[in-house]
């Protein structure tokens, strides 16, 4: 899989601007959907078949940073195998109109050693039942400097052995017209989504439908970002195979492939330094023989596409690339990149075009496993920078760590730096609410590709930017495009520490985030060397899993932190070792 952030290129097909297509999505929705086995599509104001492909041309060359990424040589990923499938938060503290479809209602409802030891002067409680938040004492922040890594080794998979038995419904039939080669926005904006697509609920009303599985598979999977959520920590997938168990003797073999998966961590190996154990939900299986439906919900047009089309080498799919956005006490955010892949089938070279950027809610009740829901099929299209792919930073009102007040941050990878934009977290699927810093004031106009208005300057693959309690100021964490297997770290330099006035009253600041926009960061330092793997190629998909050693955290006020990658391993995805390895490792900072 080779990253859509900043490496596609908008195709010359039609991508027209849809018109606004309600999801009637609140976290409301989302919350008490938990209850029903069965995704409620949203409505549809256009007949599918009475759509065609319409010519839009696309913005001057000379004004996109994007490029083609072709699969044999990946500038943010390893190969991608040809689409054969039948079927295509800081909430560790307790998880308190252009283009685009976008929901008609407000979120409002979303409801080596160190010298440097500073001692914690103050705690602050979240909203829910979460770790406290401790900060450091002192008027200035404090340098972060690395005393420690420690490499885990690849994760291991351990899927349920049961699946939610129901009869899955009919797809759509597309015109002719729709099956076409290229992206066609009309299929992503206009449809309805897909029932049969997305993690399915398991409450009292639907336990006794569960039914154990043939055969437990063997899944070989892409990505591995995620995050912690209502108690778990979630990793979330990209391009996710599955297989019957491979022997000593023989491969497995082939069942289906999804665009996206998700896993829960299980027993908390990491916080002893061992490899992670990740398990799958009954939710995520589409039948008795260990297909998955995939964790990001498609529209009936993306999902009839696919199916028509996948044989050809055509897809659809939605990459959830990078970590969670912790947005309340239930519920995160991902801004996930919508992506068009198209193999030759002769060559069998993949090329990836960006087809525009979708926004996903994911909850994680505790049974099924996480799901997502699609507030807005398309907030942001090809044509625009990819906000929110590389990474986004939740930014707390006056109720603190877990409250509903706020701004959620966006930063979208250019070449040169990073971009940002900011929204009030109420207006968040609201695209004409989203506010950008053009390098001297907020405004309306969005930046695009070769905006010079970076916040902080350069090359970045994968990132996460969050806020330190310990070092009362924020820490990136990334990988550049350089291909030397290593995460680094800057930090921002301030003048004085920065504590958020949720915290400390009136001595704080109402959005320590507005600092972002008004500082110089540091050099780069070196955070962790990672292993290549046996292939020898680079590693991407690097992340940081913010909360998963609860108050040890560094984004609880502690010094650790979770870090994971994917390594490609050069064997077929249906042998024991799969195709990529989900590493980890931990860190630690003075």
């Amino acid at each position: 899989m080779a990253s859509a952030s900043s490496n596609l290129e908008p195709s010359s097909e039609s991508d027209p601007s849809p018109s606004l297509t309600s999801t009637s999505a609140t976290i409301s929705d989302i919350e008490s959907s938990t209850s029903s086995a069965t995704h409620s599509p949203s409505e549809s104001t256009v007949t599918p078949t009475d759509l065609a492909s319409t010519e839009e041309s696309p913005p001057d060359a000379s004004s996109s940073e994007l490029s083609t990424a072709v699969a044999t040589e990946p500038t943010n990923g390893p190969s991608q195998s040809p689409a054969t499938s039948e079927e295509s938060s800081l909430t560790a503290v307790s998880t308190a109109s252009e283009t685009g479809s976008t929901s008609s209602s407000s979120f409002s409802s979303l409801a080596s050693e160190s010298s440097i030891e500073p001692l914690p002067s103050s705690t602050a409680s979240p909203v829910g039942n979460g770790p406290q938040i401790r900060f450091a004492a002192g008027s200035s922040i404090i340098s972060p400097q690395v005393v420690n890594g420690r490499l885990h080794g690849p994760s291991r998979n351990d899927p349920t052995s049961q699946y939610l038995r129901r009869t899955n419904s009919q797809p759509i039939e597309l015109a002719n017209n729709l099956l076409t080669i290229g992206v066609n926005g009309f299929l992503t904006s206009e449809f309805s989504l897909a029932a049969d697509t997305g993690v399915l609920a398991i409450d009292d009303t639907v336990r006794s439908q569960l039914t154990d599985l043939r055969r437990q598979p063997h899944l070989s999977r892409d990505g591995g970002k995620g995050g912690y959520l209502n108690g778990q920590s979630i990793f979330t997938f990209c391009d996710t195979g599955s297989y019957t168990q491979p022997s000593e003797d023989s491969e497995g073999e082939f069942l289906g492939f999804v665009a996206s998966s998700v896993a829960v961590d299980r027993g908390s190996n990491g916080m002893d330094g061992e490899a992670l154990v990740l398990v799958d939900g009954e939710g995520e299986w589409s039948d008795d023989a260990g297909r998955m439906r995939g964790f990001a919900p498609l529209t009936e047009g993306e999902q009839s596409y696919n199916l028509v089309m996948q044989g050809q080498g055509q897809r659809y799919a939605i990459w959830p690339e990078s970590s969670l956005i912790p947005y309340n006490q239930t519920t995160a955010l991902l801004y996930a990149p919508i992506v068009y892949d198209n193999v030759d089938q002769v060559t069998r070279d993949a090329v990836f075009t960006y087809a525009g950027t979708t926004l996903l809610a994911v909850t994680a009740p505790t049974e099924g496993g996480p799901r997502a829901q699609r507030l807005v099929t398309r907030i942001f299209s090809q044509y625009e920078v990819e906000w929110g792919t590389i990474a986004g930073l939740r930014s707390y009102g006056a109720s603190g760590v877990g409250g509903n007040d706020g701004r959620v941050y966006v930063f979208g990878v250019t070449r040169g730096g990073l971009l940002i934009g900011r929204v009030d977290a109420d207006s968040i699927t609201d695209r004409s609410a989203y506010r950008y810093w053009d390098g001297f004031a907020w405004g309306a106009a969005m930046q695009p590709a070769d905006s010079r208005a970076w916040f902080l300057e350069g090359a970045f693959m994968d990132g996460d930017l969050f806020y330190s309690p310990a070092h009362l100021t924020f820490i990136f964490v990334f990988l550049n495009p350089y291909a030397d297997n290593t995460f680094y770290f800057r930090y921002l330099e301030t003048d004085r520490a920065l504590r958020p006035s949720w915290a400390v009253g009136e001595e704080g600041t109402d959005d320590i985030a507005e600092a972002l926009v008004q500082n110089r960061w540091s050099e780069p330092e070196v955070l962790f060397r990672a292993q290549s793997g046996p292939t020898g190629r680079y590693i991407y998909a690097g992340g940081v899993h913010q909360g998963y050693f609860g108050e040890d955290d560094i984004s609880n006020g502690g010094r650790r932190m979770l870090l994971s990658w994917t390594a490609p391993t050069g064997e077929n995805p249906a042998s024991e070792a799969s195709e990529y390895a989900i590493v980890t490792a931990d860190v630690e900072f003075a």
